[in-house]
């Protein structure tokens, strides 16, 4: 608990600013939901034949796991805020709807029948009758969804919409478990802050609480009316001019995106403080967006302007070429279909060239005699291979390495991030996959195995960005380029450990080895 305690001391404004973003998006994904789901609740009561299609398509939406939810929704939405938005407010839908369905349905026949006897109209029977009988199962829908809605938006940080799942992907990629916690327990706290508040709201304007008869006879004035009326319009007006505002500002700016890993991390934040230190553009910082499509859609549908791409990446899991072993062709391969194809430049590389290795523990290499993925084939299908969720689906990952050497794992558990190292350590994996400039390669002793086979093609480093954004801003090219060359296998290795191991900031880090090497 000291280490933790520590930690949140140390960064406690970015902790801060993070809740602040995740209350602001999860009370706005559930207020949305409330607008759109009452109604349909009441509408749904009163047209029937609608009922079974409506709930059974909200349950359909509530079944789809929320990372293929977000999967469906980047290519037509983008990244950001909105598509997590979009997200809560569907899987919020589903209580909500279906509890003011029930609520307003359940009515004993007796008390309606005595409302239609005073003369009330359909619609005073809902407004007086059967909505204020219902409110306490609405609002109990209503809780289910604020308190849901709070754990979900913790998947905003997969699409650079920030919240405190920024934390805890981080620190999932770093294996640092205060930087977990620090992302888990706050949105933990918010989650029963807003449930008790919600709960609050409940028995404060629920008739029963203030000892009301079976049929309330309190109405509702006309200046509360006017007065919830406003407030929804306020609302709408506000959420839309964000919209715009949001839109408005995107254009003034350069958006910087990154993978969900620490040496995109580093980068990423390396190539921000370039631009804002040697122009006078605003840069906006989108890092840990998640996999290379992600960020690659990302850039491709321009809600992100540049992020750090690898040659070998681009070529085979992009482009969908073939394996080709020279980085220079390579480079000019994927530099020449990027522009033609997607609008989309290569800059120069930065100098390091991070290919894929597969990594063991030293006792596993001692006891198998492993030096490399030949030797490891041998002996594959007495082992479990625990890569990250990517490598098994990418051609030049496992699919294309299995056909390659005859590999044949006896189970293959895909764990991701810096989580497969700790896996790994624990004796529930015995290989995974590795990046070269690994810091935890270190950090857990590992033994890399030699591809004796040369199948992994080249990964350099190398910033792509947008045609449009630099045409837009010519400036930008030589500012990024001033990078070029400037790093090493080794110096990438080295910057990896002090996040990795070290656990300081990438953000610290890139910007001590910018000033390091006189670039800022």
């Amino acid at each position: 608990m000291g280490e933790l305690w520590n930690y949140l001391l140390n960064n406690y404004q970015q902790v801060g600013s993070l809740l602040g973003e995740h209350l602001y998006l999860s009370v706005l994904s559930v207020l949305i939901a409330i607008i759109i789901g009452i109604p349909l609740g009441i509408l749904i009561s009163r047209k029937q034949k609608l009922a079974k299609p409506i709930i059974g398509m909200t349950n359909v939406i509530q079944a789809i796991p929320s990372l293929a939810l977000l999967g469906f929704l980047i290519p037509i939405i983008g990244i950001g805020s909105t598509p997590a938005i979009v997200m809560v407010v569907l899987y919020s839908l589903l209580p909500i709807v279906k509890n003011t369905y029930t609520g307003v349905t359940n009515i004993d026949g007796d008390i309606l029948e005595a409302a239609k006897g005073i003369g009330l109209t359909k619609s005073q029977v809902m407004r007086k009758v059967q909505l204020p009988l219902a409110f306490p199962m609405i609002m109990a829908g209503i809780r289910i969804s604020a308190v849901t809605a709070v754990g979900l938006m913790t998947i905003a940080a997969f699409v650079g919409a920030g919240g405190l799942g920024y934390l805890v992907f981080s620190g999932v990629q770093t294996v640092d478990n205060n930087m977990i916690l620090a992302g888990a327990i706050p949105a933990c706290v918010l989650a029963l802050i807003i449930d008790f508040i919600v709960g609050k709201l409940e028995s404060s304007f629920s008739y029963t609480s203030k000892k009301q008869t079976s049929v309330p006879t309190r109405k509702i004035s006309r200046g509360t009316r006017k007065t919830v009326i406003g407030f929804a319009v306020i609302l709408v007006f506000a959420i839309g001019a964000f919209s715009i505002f949001s839109k408005a500002k995107a254009d003034e700016k350069i958006v910087i995106g990154s993978k969900n890993f620490t040496e995109q991390l580093i980068l990423g934040n390396m190539l921000a403080d370039l631009i804002e230190s040697k122009t006078d553009l605003d840069v906006e910082r989108k890092l840990n967006l998640g996999g290379s499509q992600v960020a690659f859609s990302a850039l491709n549908n321009g809600d992100i302007d540049l992020y750090v791409e690898y040659t070998g990446t681009g070529l085979v899991n992009i482009l969908k070429e073939e394996l080709v072993a020279d980085p220079d062709e390579v480079y000019d391969i994927v530099h020449s279909k990027f522009k033609s194809q997607y609008g989309i430049d290569l800059l120069k590389p930065l100098g390091f060239n991070n290919t894929y290795a597969l990594a063991v523990r030293q006792d596993t290499a001692s006891q198998y005699g492993l030096e490399t993925i030949s030797d490891l084939a041998k002996v594959s299908s007495d082992l479990i291979m625990g890569p990250t969720i990517e490598f098994p689906n990418r051609e030049d990952g496992l699919i294309g390495l299995a056909k390659q050497y005859n590999l044949n794992f006896s189970e293959v558990k895909a764990v991701d991030g810096g989580l497969r190292y700790t896996a790994l350590e624990n004796h529930k994996s015995d290989v995974i996959d590795a990046f070269s400039t690994d810091g935890l390669l270190e950090a857990f002793h590992l033994k890399v195995l030699e591809d004796d086979k040369g199948f992994f093609p080249p990964y350099y480093a190398v910033p792509i960005v947008k045609s449009e954004t630099l045409a837009e801003h010519p400036e930008l090219k030589s500012v990024l380029n001033s990078l070029a060359g400037k790093l090493n296998d080794d110096k990438m290795r080295e910057l990896n450990y002090k996040v990795d191991s070290l656990k300081e900031s990438p953000a610290k880090v890139a910007k001590e080895f910018l000033e390091k090497e006189r670039l800022l």
